[in-house]
Protein backbone atom coordinates (compact mmCIF):
# COMPACT_ATOMS: atom_id res chain seq x y z
CA UNK A 1 0.00 0.00 0.00
CA UNK A 2 1.45 3.16 -0.59
CA UNK A 3 2.22 6.01 2.26
CA UNK A 4 0.22 8.60 0.35
CA UNK A 5 -3.08 5.98 0.18
CA UNK A 6 -2.71 5.73 3.96
CA UNK A 7 -2.12 9.07 4.90
CA UNK A 8 -5.37 10.29 3.22
CA UNK A 9 -7.39 7.75 4.89
CA UNK A 10 -6.05 8.48 7.90
CA UNK A 11 -6.45 12.51 7.28
CA UNK A 12 -10.41 11.59 7.12
CA UNK A 13 -10.48 9.83 10.53
CA UNK A 14 -11.81 11.91 14.28
CA UNK A 15 -8.89 12.85 16.15
CA UNK A 16 -9.43 9.56 18.24
CA UNK A 17 -9.27 7.13 15.51
CA UNK A 18 -5.84 9.07 14.42
CA UNK A 19 -4.32 7.98 17.72
CA UNK A 20 -5.35 4.31 17.32
CA UNK A 21 -4.50 4.17 13.82
CA UNK A 22 -0.57 5.55 15.45
CA UNK A 23 -0.92 3.67 18.72
CA UNK A 24 -1.28 0.64 16.22
CA UNK A 25 1.69 1.56 13.85
CA UNK A 26 3.74 1.97 17.20
CA UNK A 27 2.56 -2.08 18.22
CA UNK A 28 3.38 -3.07 15.58
CA UNK A 29 7.10 -1.54 14.95
CA UNK A 30 7.68 -2.87 18.20
CA UNK A 31 6.61 -6.25 16.74
CA UNK A 32 9.06 -5.85 13.82
CA UNK A 33 11.72 -5.15 16.72
CA UNK A 34 11.15 -8.04 18.61
CA UNK A 35 11.17 -10.04 15.46
CA UNK A 36 14.37 -8.52 14.45
CA UNK A 37 15.59 -9.22 17.85
CA UNK A 38 14.83 -12.96 17.55
CA UNK A 39 16.68 -12.91 14.65
CA UNK A 40 19.67 -12.32 16.04
CA UNK A 41 19.55 -14.17 18.89
CA UNK A 42 19.17 -17.37 16.52
CA UNK A 43 21.65 -16.28 14.27
CA UNK A 44 24.50 -18.93 16.00
CA UNK A 45 27.31 -16.17 15.23
CA UNK A 46 28.77 -18.16 18.49
CA UNK A 47 29.03 -21.42 16.83
CA UNK A 48 32.87 -23.28 17.16
CA UNK A 49 33.35 -20.76 20.04
CA UNK A 50 34.28 -23.06 22.13
CA UNK A 51 36.58 -25.43 20.12
CA UNK A 52 39.35 -24.57 22.26
CA UNK A 53 37.83 -26.63 25.01
CA UNK A 54 37.10 -29.83 22.63
CA UNK A 55 40.58 -31.65 24.07
CA UNK A 56 38.99 -31.15 27.55
CA UNK A 57 35.51 -32.31 26.81
CA UNK A 58 33.57 -34.48 24.72
CA UNK A 59 30.98 -32.84 22.50
CA UNK A 60 27.98 -34.06 25.10
CA UNK A 61 29.80 -33.11 28.42
CA UNK A 62 30.54 -29.59 26.31
CA UNK A 63 26.78 -29.40 25.86
CA UNK A 64 26.01 -30.20 29.62
CA UNK A 65 28.71 -27.30 30.63
CA UNK A 66 27.11 -25.18 28.20
CA UNK A 67 23.84 -25.59 29.29
CA UNK A 68 25.29 -24.89 32.77
CA UNK A 69 27.06 -21.68 31.52
CA UNK A 70 24.23 -20.32 30.17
Amino acid sequence: MKTEVLQKKVEHLPPEFQQEVMDFVDFLLDKCKEKEKGKKIMAFKWAGKLSHLKEKFTSVELQHKALEWW
